[in-house]
């Protein structure tokens, strides 16, 4: 075929794929939407032909057990993609084996943390593993059936990867849920993984299954980790019982069970976010896992246990690739400890874990790192004069340093280390940290250069799901601002059908790479060519020394009505660095005359809830104020009521138009909209990724009134129309 695959999200995480950092979206329409189907694959052939396209490798045909790179079925093997030296020769191993191999180096060392009151409590791997076999004994006790999923639904816990492991172990499918999800999404991937149990972390999450339970005909039981049960129900348990039950059961089921498999069959389920059409499935083997946690701690030079021990703080929406790879998989490698943020870190407790626990390694999605830069700022417009001077001072240090370390005084850079990065780290909670690491979405260049600036560089992770997390990484000798890094070890990176410029399609190959969709045929022949390249549906390309850049994504592309294609996240991040006002920004254009814009502003987020309230940040407030506005709340801001404002954000869109490299790419409208975009408003994905058909949908009456009146494209004689 000539459509290409879609990828999913770090949303994949929400939207499109794991380490997604430098930009990727959603899945394709469902099966059962044959004509969005063809639509989209229409509209993938019209951008193949624009990018001089030649035609994929041929279709897959159906591949015989165990010999063939990819399979469609929950009982299937695949062939491993070996190399006869180096990272691709190293022996497969199951999640038992790899677990048990550390157990033996490492077992008295601790492996979780979690917080009872004010005392962090620890575990050791011993007990890890131990912990780990009883459950699946209890899962088999509970008639958990040899590939059948085990569905948990719940915020990051020694629950949660006890549960994950235990129906490894037992030969199910390990199956994250996002917590977001409605009743009917829960119910579709617990009946498209035939679960056999159902493990929830609360009443709230309980309820989304007791509405479906009598649609789902593969459940037996369902177990509550955290509070106890407000109603006894036949085949609910609490987590003390269920283990109870496991602790009773002998050894000899589960041993034969962990004996009889195989590194190259299917061990863990992750579910794309599913925002255009249903999820699917994303089935990964036991050699995926341990082979990506094995070449990725070793490329990012993660330390054994017995030199020096890793801290990791388990936050991130574990139903993510991202968050079980750096949370589950590459701790337990080399012995590291993953300690567990409250379920309120997003909304701001986990500033107060990072400083508590002060990893060594730490994953941040982007907007994790636009709210400490936000919050840092605030704090530093408070600041004294003098301690405002030494900040700047030592910032352009710190970036200078960082983008030419050859051409500065070694020290200037030592003194402004002394005076201000040190002070920096530790308020953070990252003065441990070697590598600080972001993925999942778009970041900007602004906030790059904010950390960069505090010596603080912020190493990009790029890949998807079916990749079993990351493609490429930056490293710190191996670094370039903007760029996702360089393909881990053992793997390789193609661009496929490059234009004149070197875009194209990114392909990926090696052990990281998924099995194939559950059931899903047609999909699996869109991700997956005959040769096996995995196709990712994001556009980028290398520079000289083979850093990877990633330059839009496929199904995002804007193609206006006069046929010229568009990326937006470049323009959009060019937006929010001209004018910090703005939170969110959103392109509009598919189809139209012109290219139009959604804007959000910078608004404080309930605690509770995470939903984006009235009041502006303290940030923009003084943004605000140096405009000469005396506006505090978004209300006061949009649908024009605030005329200076409006004029500073027209202002800085002229200058993003001034860098336009056509007619076609300039935003000729605009518009601000009443509240910010967020997780509980559908509009953001698990990993705070823009959800562009849902946000299309929810503003549908703002985006029709934009091109209500008909613009003349905009030219040198015929310049924008002020606002």
């Amino acid at each position: 075929p000539t459509a290409t695959s879609t990828a999913v999200v770090m949303d994949q995480a929400g939207d499109a794929s794991l380490l997604q950092s430098c930009g990727t979206a959603d899945s394709l329409a469902s099966l059962e939407d044959a004509t969005a189907e063809s639509t989209a694959k229409s509209i993938l052939m019209t951008i193949n032909g624009c990018l001089g396209a030649t035609a994929r490798p041929n279709s897959l045909s159906l591949p015989v057990k165990g010999t063939d790179l990819w399979t469609l079925h929950r009982d299937g093997e695949v062939k491993l993609r070996m190399g006869e030296s180096g990272p691709e020769a190293e022996p497969p191993l199951t999640v038992n084996q790899m677990f048990t191999s550390t157990v033996q180096r490492f077992g008295n060392y601790n492996a979780l943390g979690w917080k009872e009151g004010e005392q962090w409590k620890t575990m050791t791997y011993n007990d890890y593993y131990k912990t780990c076999r009883t459950a699946a004994k209890g899962f088999l006790k509970l008639g958990l059936e040899r590939y059948h999923g085990v569905g948990i639904l719940g915020f990051n816990s020694v629950e949660w990867f006890i549960a994950d492991i235990g129906a490894i172990l037992a030969g199910g499918f390990a199956v994250g849920i996002y917590t977001t999800n409605s009743p009917e999404a829960c119910q579709y991937v617990a009946e498209n993984c035939q679960a056999n149990i159902l493990v929830v972390e609360n009443h709230k999450q309980l309820q989304k299954i007791l509405q479906v339970q009598d649609k789902l005909p593969h459940l037996k039981a369902i177990i509550q980790y955290k509070d106890e049960l407000k109603e006894k129900k036949p085949n609910l348990y609490t987590w003390t019982e269920f283990m109870k039950l496991g602790r009773d059961e002998p050894d000899a089921q589960l041993d034969d069970i962990i004996s009889s498999q195989k590194p190259n069959q299917c061990c863990t389920l992750i579910y794309t976010s599913g925002t255009t059409g249903q999820p699917k499935g994303v089935m990964l083997s036991h050699d995926n896992l341990t082979w990506t946690a094995f070449v990725t701690g070793q490329d990012v030079s993660l330390t054994d246990a017995d030199k020096l021990q890793e801290v990791i703080v388990s936050y991130l929406p574990l139903s993510h690739i991202a968050a079980q790879m750096i949370d589950v998989w590459l701790p337990m490698k080399v012995g590291g400890v993953t300690y567990f943020a409250q379920p309120d870190a997003l909304k701001g407790s986990l500033a107060n874990t990072l400083r508590e626990i002060r990893p060594t390694a730490f994953m941040g999605v982007p907007r994790v790192w636009e709210k400490m830069q936000e919050k840092m700022k605030s704090i530093g417009a408070k600041s004294s004069t003098v301690r405002r001077k030494v900040a700047s001072w030592a910032k352009d240090v710190g970036l200078q340093t960082n983008l030419n370390k050859m051409e500065l005084k070694p020290l200037n850079y030592r003194l402004a280390k002394r005076l201000v990065f040190r002070k920096v780290r530790k308020a953070l909670g990252l003065d441990r940290c070697t590598r600080c690491y972001t993925g999942a979405a778009p970041i900007t260049k602004d906030t790059l250069e904010f950390f960069l600036s505090l010596d603080i560089p912020l190493f990009e992770l790029y890949g998807m799901s079916e990749s079993s997390g990351p493609q490429t990484i930056s490293l710190p000798d191996a670094f370039r601002l903007t760029s996702c890094g360089k393909v881990i070890p053992g793997c390789k990176t193609k661009i496929f059908n490059p234009d004149v410029d070197g875009n194209g399609e990114i392909c990926f190959w090696g052990r990281h790479v998924f099995m194939g969709y559950l059931n899903m045929p047609d999909k699996t022949e869109e991700a997956l060519d005959s040769d096996g390249w995995l196709h990712s549906g994001d556009l980028g390309k290398h520079d000289q020394d083979s850093f990877l850049f990633i330059t839009g994504r496929i199904k995002e592309l804007i193609i206006t009505a006069g046929g010229e294609n568009i990326p937006p996240v470049p323009i959009e991040d060019a937006v929010k660095e001209a004018v910090p006002l703005i939170s969110n920004a959103m392109l509009i254009g598919d189809k139209r005359k012109f290219l139009s814009m959604l804007l959000t502003i910078k608004c404080q987020v309930n605690n509770e809830t995470g939903a984006p309230e009235d009041e502006l940040t303290p940030e923009a407030v003084e943004l605000c104020s140096k405009l000469g506005s005396n506006s505090t709340r978004v209300s006061e801001i949009a649908g024009g009521r605030d005329r200076v404002v409006y004029a500073a954000i027209q202002e800085g869109i002229n200058r993003v138009n001034e860098k336009a490299t056509s007619n076609a790419q300039r935003i000729q409208k605009w518009t601000v909209l009443e509240k910010d975009f967020s997780i509980p408003g559908g509009e953001l994905g698990p990993t705070m990724k823009l959800k562009r058909p849902v946000v299309m949908k929810m503003c549908k009456d703002q985006i029709e009134n934009i091109y209500k009146e008909v613009l003349t494209p905009t030219t040198p004689d015929n310049p924008l129309p002020s606002k």
